[in-house]
């Protein structure tokens, strides 16, 4: 069974080192934490120059490598090899290349660190690799997070550093940047970097470091469109449509439809209770009210209608049907969604 990133991490960090690890997946950021702190920790600084290799897939075949990694250390423990963009070594797909790896798997050299960053692609582990790297190495699948996952992963990272954060700036983070937790911790150590107290971090700190506009920003937008403030939207439609750049229709666009995709599901449930809506919503409890106040100004049958104009501007966004401005797609819909 895959290793957890994080049970990785514990034991590198602990000087728990293993000869083999390969690092798989659509998420980098698990892969690019792991290998890094390999290439920063499992030698010293003197040792490295001699017995720390790095390799690029796409330059070299297996037996390349693997000739590599059969070397002994020189005046240390231990060497490292890491193999960065490894799902591009020239024969991983071949039968050849695949056995050649298997076998060292198989019996490793111990005083040896082999890592593969194969990122973006899964060995199929239905098949004798997948199978081997399962048993004989550290295989660490690193997916792509849901985005109501992203919430928590947020608030986690953060007290990792010793810093809390309220819920609406988590939830402006998570919406802002998505599921790219690169992105995500990268923005999230920009922030840090200007509060050397451990402080909590809310809306106002978010805003003003992450290159939010504080009074023009799509979070505005949904919270207009949620009461139907006709004033405020149409005047935040009017800075979007001035700052294409900074205010790209197609993320703007999806953010509306995850607004409107969960109020269409807060007029449908039944049990409307701040328990089962969060459940169904997959949301803090914090937020269930909102949802709660905006159908108040959204029938069920209008929300339908709504959902489907979404969907035409998502088209239209992306040049199906349409040859106009950002601008226009978007004045239509927020029309379309007041009116």
């Amino acid at each position: 069974m895959p290793a957890t990133p994080d049970s990785v991490l514990k034991d590198i960090k602990n000087n728990k080192y293993a000869p083999v690890y390969f690092l798989q997946g659509d998420e980098s950021f698990y892969i690019d934490q792991i290998s890094d702190y390999i290439e920063m920790n499992a030698l010293g600084e003197a040792e490295k120059g001699f017995n720390q290799t790095i390799m690029y897939g796409k330059d070299h075949q297996m037996n390349g490598i693997l000739t590599n990694a059969r070397r002994f250390p020189m005046m240390a423990e231990r060497q490292v090899v890491i193999v960065k963009e490894a799902q591009e070594i020239l024969d991983i797909a071949k039968e050849q290349g695949q056995k050649l790896l298997l076998d060292y798997i198989k019996q490793p050299l111990p005083s040896t660190i082999l890592v593969f960053c194969h990122k973006y692609k899964t060995i199929d582990k239905r098949k004798a690799l997948g199978k081997s790297l399962d048993k004989f190495s550290v295989l660490v699948e690193s997916k792509k997070m849901y985005d109501n996952q992203v919430p928590n992963w947020i608030s986690g990272y953060i007290k990792s550093k010793g810093y809390t954060i309220d819920m609406k700036a988590t939830q402006m983070l998570a919406d802002f940047i998505g599921n790219d937790l690169e992105r995500l911790s990268n923005e999230i150590d920009k922030v840090l970097i200007n509060y050397p107290e451990k402080i909590e971090l809310n809306g106002d700190i978010i805003q003003k470091h992450v290159g939010i506009s504080k009074d023009y920003n799509v979070f505005e937008l949904q919270k207009a469109l949620q009461v139907k403030d006709v004033v405020k939207a149409n005047r935040i439609v009017n800075y979007f449509e001035a700052n294409p750049k900074k205010n790209p229709i197609i993320p703007t666009v999806a953010m509306i439809y995850a607004l409107f995709s969960k109020l269409l599901m807060t007029a449908h449930a039944k049990d409307k209770s701040q328990a089962n809506l969060a459940k169904v919503l997959k949301v803090n409890p914090y937020f269930v009210k909102d949802y709660l106040n905006a159908i108040q100004y959204y029938s069920l049958p209008k929300l339908v209608v709504i959902i489907a104009a979404i969907s035409e501007a998502d088209l239209r966004s992306k040049g199906v049907g349409f040859s106009g401005g950002e601008g226009s797609v978007l004045r239509e819909l927020v029309y379309k969604i007041l009116h």
